[in-house]
């Protein structure tokens, strides 16, 4: 007898429920296995953890602070990764919309009255993203160049570019030397709800629901499903491969470029170090996590979040290094991976049907 991979028909909702949730499971126990090892209490170290996410107001505040930019991204990725292109971008995408965002803000104040400086800002970020996400979208459906390299290597220009900006000609003079550019005015700061958290979180909310409603209710996002699962299939229906391609990808780049107009305009009311910390790589794990269901998005950025957040607490409390939080995103990754082969694959016992040769 031998085990065989199976490929499903038609992914089962048993499947889809039940496969997150062990491979969630074993990601906790690989995770307790390490602390262990570490001479920590696995039990004690989630209680810290989950005490300094949610335990208190201002903690949950800084949870939904780092969940933002997370599901915004995710989104985005989620769009490419629909696909079967591999937009490693986000991070470039996310920086783009903040210089953006930022370059908005501190030069045309004199042209954006009131709400309508946020507004631009916002677009801005939101134009930007777009347009960096087009360039390997265009090269890939043009030239057939892998967006994966593409991608990855535009994200360094980004950061470097943004580096360059509040390094150099962006710099506040009156900043005493620190790198960064001066304050936004007031006008274009996001209206906060509690804490740092702003009402970025609902603009993000409402995203993925409509992004839902798309990719499962109209006919655009069932061609984009089709191109997902065969792009011949796809050309043979008489879908604009290429078009729609590119106008997929620059949507996933318009809401990781709207994440970076987050963080200016919501959090640091400046272009500063930091608007770069790796949200854009995160967002793959936030949406392969998700299996790129734009509902459930949210709730993995929220609890990814809450691991960075519970880290501090892991380090103040438990006398762990604060980088656990990263080394436990990383352990969550590799069992949902390995469990994403079980939602399109069965595993199948076959018994080996031997003939009997004649002696």
């Amino acid at each position: 007898m031998r085990f065989v991979f199976e490929k499903r028909k038609a992914t089962s909702i048993s499947a889809l429920i039940l496969v997150p949730l062990i491979s969630f499971a074993v990601s906790l126990c690989l995770t307790a296995l390490l602390l262990t090892i570490f001479g920590a209490d696995p039990l004690k170290t989630y209680s810290a953890m989950a005490i300094g996410a949610f335990g208190s107001l201002h903690g949950f505040a800084e949870t939904l602070v780092k969940a933002i930019p997370l599901m915004m991204t995710g989104l985005g990725v989620a769009i490419a990764f629909q696909l079967k292109f591999w937009n490693i971008g986000a991070e470039g995408q996310l920086t783009l919309g903040g210089v953006a965002a930022a370059g908005v803000a501190l030069f045309l104040e004199q042209y954006l009255p009131g709400p309508f400086l946020l507004v631009g800002a916002l677009l801005g970020g939101l134009l930007a993203g777009a347009l960096w996400a087009g360039i390997p979208a265009i090269l890939k459906t043009s030239l057939n160049v892998d967006e994966t390299l593409v991608t990855l290597m535009m994200n360094y220009i980004a950061i470097l570019f943004s580096e360059y900006l509040y390094y150099g000609p962006w710099r506040d003079p009156k900043g005493y030397g620190f790198p960064g550019s001066r304050m936004f005015s007031s006008n274009a700061w996001l209206p906060r709800i509690v804490g740092r958290a702003h009402i970025g979180i609902l603009i993000a909310l409402f995203v993925a629901l409509v992004l839902w409603f798309i990719l499962r209710r109209t006919r655009w996002g069932f061609e984009l499903q089709i191109i997902g699962a065969s792009q011949q299939a796809a050309r043979y229906q008489g879908v604009a491969v290429e078009r729609n391609i590119v106008l997929a990808i620059t949507l996933s780049g318009a809401l990781c470029g709207l994440a970076g107009a987050f963080e200016v305009t919501g959090i640091s009311h400046r272009l500063q170090q930091g608007l770069s910390i790796g949200y854009g790589y995160t967002a793959i794990i936030v949406a392969w996590m998700s299996q790129l269901n734009p509902l459930v998005i949210p709730f993995v950025a929220v609890a990814l979040a809450a691991l960075s957040v519970g880290g501090d607490q892991v380090q103040m409390i438990m006398g762990l290094p604060a980088a656990m939080g990263t080394v436990m995103q990383g352990l969550i990754l590799f069992p949902m991976l390995a469990g994403s082969l079980f939602t399109e694959y069965r595993l199948l016992a076959v018994k080996d049907n031997k003939s009997n040769l004649p002696g």
